[in-house]
């Protein structure tokens, strides 16, 4: 009998045992999880992460419509500058040289008195009137009508000993050149260094040369 009560006893103080302690690393009474141990010697614990909301820092841009637009400086416009009015063409009627008038083509006429001279074309001014200074006395250049018989671009007279730049002939020894508006000549009609340039491009062998007094 006594020997029952020790074996009962010892049976029922295992049963307490047993029910208090638990399994290290099994499941808590009601099924919940056991912490694990922690190799420093206290439990372990994790806490989940707390979640706070971003504050946005950006401040806002000011939209382009509300930029004040710039204002705009208008120059003058510039004034237009006068044209030159051009200049009367040469009439016809003014020029005394019936026969250089009638003459077809190129042709020339001269006014030993109003001290001018014209190119004409078909009857119709082309250049002039410009100043031509004719012969002295005793050297008078003939009146007539004549026509070109030689050009001569650096002709040199050898009677006078002097230069006779663009020589276009109408007369032995007489001719269109450069020469003194200022000083009458022998017989030649002195023209302007342009002028005598016009007259020797534009006169051809065998127009018409008219000379009126």
């Amino acid at each position: 009998m006594k020997r029952f009560l020790v074996g009962v006893t010892a049976l029922a103080t295992a049963l307490v045992l047993t029910a208090c302690s638990g399994n290290a690393g099994g499941s808590a009474p009601g099924g919940g999880a056991v912490a694990q141990g922690d190799p420093a010697g206290g439990p372990t614990t994790t806490s989940a992460p707390s979640s706070t909301p971003a504050t946005s820092s950006q401040t806002p841009t000011p939209s382009s419509s509300s930029s004040t637009p710039k204002p705009t400086s208008s120059k003058p416009k510039p004034k237009p500058t006068p044209k030159p009015a051009p200049k009367p063409a040469a009439n016809p009627a003014d020029v005394p040289c019936k026969a250089a008038l009638a003459s077809p083509g190129v042709s020339a006429c001269v006014d030993l008195s109003a001290l001018k001279t014209w190119l004409l074309q078909d009857g119709k001014v082309i250049y002039g009137p410009v100043k031509q200074l004719p012969g002295k006395k005793g050297h008078a250049t003939p009146t007539g009508v004549f026509h070109v018989s030689a050009k001569v671009k650096n002709y040199h007279s050898k009677a006078f000993d002097a230069p006779m730049p663009n020589s276009v002939f109408f007369l032995p020894g007489i001719a269109f050149h450069t020469g003194s508006l200022s000083v009458y000549s022998h017989g030649c009609i002195h023209l302007s260094a342009a002028a005598s340039q016009k007259y020797f491009t534009t006169l051809q062998n065998g127009d018409v040369v008219q000379v009126v007094a």
